[in-house]
C-alpha cells in the first residue's frame, strides 16, 4: 500500500502556498468576484473550510458524515453553494482561523489514520492517499480561482502530479456520470511535468492516447479551463470524448468555463 505521506505533505504545502496569498487581503479583497459564478475570494475560502469540516467528519467520525449526507440530499444541486455562503459572510479573520484550524485537524486526523483505512464520500469511498490527493485537488482549483480574482500568478509545480493521477483515476467515474458507457481499455497519457520531465501512465501500445501538459491536464479534469484553450491532443475516439467530459470531482457533471479562444492560458 502507498505510503499517504508524500501527498499530505503536498497538501500541506498547497494550502500554505494559498494561506500566503490570502493572509494580508484587505476587505475589499476579500469581495472580489472570482471565475465561479457569485462565488467571492471569501466564498472559495469558505469552501475549501467547508470541505475540510466535511473531511475530518469522514475520517473521524463517519456516523456523522453520514447525517451530513443526508442532509445534503435535502437540497441536491444547493448544500455546496450554501455552505459557501455561510461562511462567506463571516469576518474575514475569523473565516481565516476556521479554515487554518480545520486544515490543521485534517491534517492530524489523515496522519494518524490506520493503514488501509477507507472513507466514506459524496463519490466512491476513499483510502488515506487518496482523501489527501481530493483534497489537494480542491486547494489548487479552488486558489487558481482566488488568483484569477486578485490578479495574481501561481506558477504550477510538480505537486499537479496529484491531481493528474486523480483525473486519471476518475476516468470511469466521468463516462459514468454522463450516462456514458465505460471504455474496456486503459488510455496511455503522457505529460510534461512542470519541471520539465515526462509522466507516463498506462500501457505503451494502447490505441487512445492522450498528450500535452501536465498543467493543462489538471485545468481540464478541475474544469479551471475549456478544452478548446487547451494544448492537450487525443488519440482514439474514446480519449477524445474523455477530454470532452473529465472531471476528477464527486458529484454531478460541472457547467465548466467557457472557451477563451485567442486569449487561452
Amino acid at each position: 500500500m502507498a505510503d499517504p505521506t508524500p501527498v499530505i505533505d503536498d497538501l500541506c504545502a498547497e494550502s500554505d502556498e494559498l494561506d500566503r496569498l490570502v493572509a494580508g487581503l484587505s476587505p475589499e479583497q476579500w469581495v472580489l468576484l472570482t471565475p465561479a459564478a457569485g462565488w467571492t475570494v471569501a466564498h472559495q475560502i469558505a469552501h475549501l473550510a467547508w470541505t475540510d469540516r466535511s473531511s475530518l467528519l469522514a475520517v473521524t467520525d463517519q456516523d456523522a458524515f453520514a447525517r451530513e449526507v443526508e442532509k445534503a440530499l435535502t437540497e441536491p444541486g444547493d448544500f455546496v453553494d450554501n455552505a459557501a455562503r455561510e461562511g462567506a459572510v463571516l469576518p474575514p479573520e475569523r473565516l481565516l482561523a476556521d479554515w487554518r484550524a480545520g486544515r490543521e485537524a485534517l491534517e492530524n486526523a489523515l496522519r494518524a489514520a490506520p493503514e488501509r483505512a477507507r472513507f466514506p464520500w459524496y463519490g466512491p469511498p476513499m483510502s488515506t492517499a487518496s482523501m489527501a490527493t481530493a483534497r489537494l485537488m480542491e486547494t489548487w482549483a479552488h486558489g487558481l480561482d482566488v488568483a484569477d480574482a486578485l490578479g495574481a500568478v501561481r506558477p504550477p509545480t510538480d505537486r499537479l502530479r496529484h491531481v493528474v493521477r486523480l483525473g486519471i483515476r476518475t476516468r470511469d467515474f466521468a463516462f459514468g456520470v454522463h450516462g456514458l458507457p465505460t471504455p474496456f481499455e486503459q488510455f496511455r497519457v503522457e505529460l510534461t511535468a512542470p519541471s520539465g520531465g515526462l509522466w507516463t501512465y498506462g500501457p505503451e501500445d494502447a490505441t487512445d492516447r492522450v498528450t500535452g501538459p501536465a498543467l493543462d491536464f489538471c485545468l481540464l479534469v478541475t474544469q479551471r479551463a475549456h478544452r478548446a484553450d487547451l494544448a492537450l491532443t487525443a488519440d482514439g475516439p474514446d480519449a477524445d470524448r474523455w477530454l470532452d467530459i473529465a472531471q476528477a470531482f464527486a458529484g454531478p457533471p460541472g457547467g465548466g468555463r467557457e472557451p477563451k479562444g485567442d486569449t487561452a492560458r
